[in-house]
């Protein structure tokens, strides 16, 4: 069997971008996988477009062997958008595996571990009263786990400037730690019954990220999410030190190098890649298996920046490895166009993800319907400060 042709496709339904690939073979089989990059998947796609070339020819069941020659051959290897570029061949490759072999890929990846993969889903309010109500709808649902957001500064603990967007340009966002500290604390009215999760979204200094920890600490949370920027993981020590609340990091980490400070000393107890953005699934189960040589779990990122494959991929490994925690999840099924694209999308069952149990990954891309949503300019939101500057830490 040989790789004959690489299509990428860019597309648009329900006014969100994705970045898809099919690997075809000489067979006349072809494997489907995902480079989608929240805001840049073009650039993307012009990485997968430029490596093509040298896939032709090559056997896409040697997927180990094909991920060492994309990884290596550019000798300025490494990064987030060539992370995924890789990773969507990656995808495909083990989705063809997978309907060579007549099996889901979760088989493949040595068998179930559980029978589904426990999900945490998004409830947010512009204060406490709202945030609280929202978690209990999601309770209501079936979900086991919540991420609950909430404050004056809205949902995402920023406030949004409503200015029109102009050819895909976000409005900007205004973020102040101090407001946002003040307004957080406010999960008591729950009780210890539920378990929920709160992200920081990388915008907390260390001694910022650690009286958050610390004053979160009699909540109980089942993780304190992506407190500091991932440049600096030797600050999570000063935050380890200030609280016992369970942390998470690793949403914008892309290499398994990147992650080495935090696992071998202990400073994370749940790691939050996703699959897609650090290479694939054989990266992300290599991770894995690191992670949990130090007592840390996984709880792989799975908002709608991951897409319908690349969260389908992500079950599959959910139920194969022994570390499992959590798995962020986007309903992707309540999207008509994003359905009439991605078919079949991983659904829920009373909190638990089930993987597709079709052959591979068990979504397929229907390109006719992929067509009729073109590609729209879209960019990841700006934050500032208060006075104009540029939020950084």
């Amino acid at each position: 069997m040989k790789i004959t042709e690489i299509k990428v496709i860019l597309t648009c339904p329900n006014d969100r971008n994705f970045l898809l690939v099919k690997v075809y073979t000489d067979d006349g089989l072809y494997g489907c996988g995902e480079g989608t990059l929240n805001g840049n998947e073009p650039v993307v796609a012009k990485a997968v477009e430029h490596m093509a070339p040298l896939l032709i020819g090559m056997d896409p069941q040697r997927i180990e062997d094909v991920w060492q020659f994309v990884y290596h051959w550019p000798y300025f290897r490494g990064g987030p958008v060539y992370a995924a570029a890789l990773g969507a061949i990656d995808l495909a490759l083990w989705d063809l595996k997978g309907k060579v072999a007549g099996l889901p890929v979760y088989q493949l990846l040595g068998g179930r571990c559980r029978r589904g993969a426990m999900v945490y889903t998004h409830a947010s309010g512009r204060d406490v009263r709202e945030a609280v109500d929202d978690v209990r709808k999601h309770l209501a649902r079936g979900s086991k786990v919540v991420r609950i957001q909430q404050g004056p500064y809205g949902g995402s603990g920023t406030l949004r400037l409503e200015k029109p967007a102009r050819g895909g340009i976000p409005p900007v966002e205004i973020f102040e730690p101090a407001p946002y500290l003040s307004s957080i604390v406010g999960f008591s009215e729950l009780g210890d019954d539920v378990q929920l999760c709160h992200d920081a979204h990388e915008r907390l200094s260390p001694v910022e990220a650690a009286r958050l920890a610390r004053e979160l600490e009699r909540f109980h949370l089942f993780f304190l999410e992506d407190l500091l920027r991932p440049e600096h993981p030797e600050s999570f020590r000063l935050v380890r030190r200030a609280s016992a609340t369970p942390l998470a990091m690793g949403e914008l980490f892309h290499s398994r190098w990147q992650l080495l400070p935090l696992l071998t000393e202990q400073l994370i107890d749940f790691i939050r890649i996703g699959p897609l953005h650090v290479g694939g699934l054989t990266e992300a189960r290599k991770i894995a298996a690191v992670a949990e040589t130090y007592q840390v779990k996984t709880a792989f990122h799975g908002a709608m920046d991951l897409g319908v494959i690349g969260q389908a991929a992500a079950v599959h490994l959910d139920v194969a490895i022994p570390n499992f925690g959590v798995q962020e999840w986007s309903d992707f099924h309540k999207f008509e166009q994003i359905c009439e694209v991605l078919h079949s999308p991983c659904r829920l069952d009373d909190g638990y993800a089930l993987p597709n149990e079709a052959a591979g990954l068990g979504v397929d891309i229907d390109e006719k319907a992929a067509a009729r949503y073109p590609y729209k300019p879209a960019y990841m939101p700006l934050v500032r400060r208060q006075d104009g500057s540029m939020f950084v830490y």
